[in-house]
């Protein structure tokens, strides 16, 4: 079994501080890389994680 990537710093567009990345397109983009996980790190709240989750669900759901 070969190891995976996975990327343990992510600021999305819900970062108080920084970040752009928007959760559709990474959702997407994750599936399209096989890349298993993500940790989402915004900084002082937890406004995406509602809809990375939704995002995620449904990408699964396409992927079945």
């Amino acid at each position: 079994m070969s190891p995976e990537f996975v990327h343990l710093r992510l600021h999305t567009e819900f970062s108080l501080v920084d970040g752009i990345v928007k959760i559709k397109p990474l959702v997407k983009r994750l599936a399209s890389l096989n890349m298993p996980a993500v940790a989402v790190t915004d900084h002082a709240n937890l406004f995406a994680l509602v809809k990375f989750y939704k995002a995620a669900m449904g990408q699964s759901r396409r992927s079945d």
